[in-house]
């Protein structure tokens, strides 16, 4: 059977649903009430990136530990990372090395120092982004984390976590289709399917406006100094493009049109099953620096 692509008109219904929800029948939102919820962590730091651009990466170490104890219910980090991964699990952390703006190496050290704590081998973790088809531990993983800046993108509308897994194919182009609709479908193959045990996205300085591919202006980057944690890649996702529209929205005064809208949250959602794409079922924690929170 032939899956059903997500189109623009599609995810403009679905973000116009929180004003059509009070018309709804009341079986209609008891069915709604039943269906999955996801939990996310947002958490800032004011002094997380300097003035002069630097990352903290201490206070990187405590934001990631709070977020995963939070996100878990684990009394500390050491009990959060061990609910993630085994001793004896290979873990490939999958990071986003786009030269304008990459993941952090601060929170990919972070992120490697839990797993260390958590009794997983050196030998048996790495850090990779564009080899990982040929990376020798990404091929043996038991485990992945997923981590990556936010930001808008060319192909897809942002480029959150669903999009980070784009280099796990050897066609990439070939689901830029809708707004990249099909991307949900890469987290279908044995590579990386069921694999996943944390999704990071750094909003420490995200890139909320741009048109055109390989898009970087510093002007529409700012210091928002936090870091979007959760288990399902959609919500994570959905809160990430729910942030970037809220900025365009404060510093344009409109939500100024992206090259294409972010349908495969959606997709991944709606015809993958990957996780939830709805706001209103996304349980946001909030810790930390509240000032311009914006969600």
């Amino acid at each position: 059977m032939k899956e059903k692509i997500i189109t623009r008109r599609d995810f403009l219904g679905v973000t116009a649903g929180t004003a059509m929800a009070a018309t709804l029948g009341a079986g209609i939102l008891r069915e709604a009430e039943a269906e999955p919820t996801a939990k996310v962590v947002l958490i800032r730091n004011a002094e997380v990136v300097g003035s002069d651009g630097k990352v903290q990466g201490e206070i990187l170490q405590s934001m990631l530990d709070e977020a995963v104890s939070s996100l878990l219910g684990a009394k500390d980090s050491a009990e959060a990372w061990q609910q993630l991964v085994k001793s004896s699990d290979v873990v490939g952390i999958k990071s986003n090395s786009w030269s304008r703006l990459p993941t952090p190496k601060e929170l990919e050290a972070a992120i490697k120092r839990r797993l260390l704590d958590a009794g997983v081998a050196e030998k048996d973790m790495a850090i990779d982004d564009r080899g990982v088809l040929h990376n020798p531990v990404f091929l043996r993983a038991s485990a992945l984390i997923n981590v990556r800046p936010l930001r808008t993108h060319h192909w897809s509308g942002v480029g959150t976590c669903l999009k980070n897994y784009i280099m796990f194919v050897p066609d990439p182009s070939s689901y830029h289709d809708e707004g990249c609709s099909p991307l949900g479908k890469i987290w279908t193959y044995p590579i990386v399917k069921g694999k996943t045990r944390l999704n990071i996205l750094s909003a420490l300085t995200p890139q909320f406006y741009g048109r055109g591919s390989h898009f970087f202006d510093t002007r529409y980057v700012w210091p928002y100094k936090g870091i979007i944690v959760g288990t399902d890649p959609v919500a994570v996702d959905a809160i990430g493009a729910q942030l970037l529209q809220a900025k365009r929205l404060a510093f344009f005064g409109e939500d100024r049109a992206l090259d294409v809208p972010p349908t495969h949250i959606m997709a991944a959602d709606k015809t993958y099953g990957l996780g939830v794409s709805d706001l209103s079922r996304i349980q946001l924690i909030k810790l930390g620096w509240a000032d311009e929170l914006l969600i």
